[in-house]
């Protein structure tokens, strides 16, 4: 079992930044992947961001460039750092640890950002 609780949404005018946390309950190496997905409203919840256990890290296009995936092994947390930050990407994003046949969640934390 993982818990994760993500932390650091809120409202930011376009063109502004955010940081986002995942804190997650066990050590980060035994987990296979950690991913930050996105979900708007009316839309299905689509990929952002993910980051592998050995450190490889892929992006959605939409995101590539002003989007980072990281992580900090002694605090057992993820991050995503948002930069250039743009009204479509006002969503519910939500922390995810991939165990394969497993699949943890957070809560999600909204992102808004105003034009």
């Amino acid at each position: 079992q993982v818990q994760l609780v993500e932390s650091g949404g809120g409202l930011v005018q376009a063109g502004g930044s955010l940081r986002l946390s995942c804190a997650v309950s066990k050590t980060i190496f035994s987990i296979n992947a950690m991913g930050w997905y996105r979900q708007a409203p009316g839309k299905q919840r689509d990929l952002a961001a993910r980051i592998t256990r050995g450190g490889s890290t892929n992006y959605a296009d939409s995101v590539k460039g002003r989007f980072t995936i990281s992580r900090d092994i002694v605090k057992n947390t993820v991050y995503l750092h948002m930069n250039s930050l743009k009204p479509e990407d006002t969503a519910v994003y939500y922390c995810n640890a991939d165990q394969g046949a497993l699949q943890y969640w957070g809560q999600g934390t909204q992102v808004t950002v105003s034009s």
